[in-house]
């Protein structure tokens, strides 16, 4: 079908200038965009061959301090986003075929983290208060049950 594509390219259709940069600063986004979903609904990834047979207190005290170990991170995480995010945009680095700031990126991804960290933190305050009364708030499986 030569003369098909030599007629789409004559319409202009081809690549795309810059298409990697875009999918880059897209997929940065579309992860941090849903790491709150994944937080509030205990999507992370676990393997519980040893703790399913362990007492329910037990698996409420390593459910806590895992959600506490995770706030923590994902504070972090926010905190050395928003640092280069400042960073690129005080350098005013771009990207190099759009030319456009790396910075918006940043600040994209920010707001995912943020709001990550800031469930992160109502999480690991809930299993606080399963851990003293001794009942489930949230489900040890999915988080909210969305």
């Amino acid at each position: 079908m030569p003369d098909l594509s030599a007629w789409a390219l004559d319409l202009g259709v081809g690549p795309i200038n810059g298409d990697f940069e875009l999918v880059e600063a897209g997929v940065a986004f579309a992860i941090f965009a849903f790491l709150p979903l994944c937080q509030m609904s205990a999507g992370h990834a676990s393997v519980d061959i040893f703790t399913a047979k362990l007492p329910r207190r037990s698996n409420r005290v390593l459910q806590l301090a895992i959600d506490v170990i995770f706030a923590v991170v994902l504070i972090a995480i926010a905190y050395q986003l928003y640092n280069g995010m400042l960073s690129k945009q005080r350098y005013g680095d771009t990207t190099f075929l759009l030319q456009f700031p790396i910075w918006w990126a940043y600040a994209a991804s920010l707001f995912g983290a943020v709001l990550t960290a800031v469930i992160a933190v109502y999480v690991a305050a809930i299993r606080a208060v399963e851990f003293l009364r001794g009942e489930d708030i949230l489900s040890q499986e999915s988080g909210l049950d969305l």
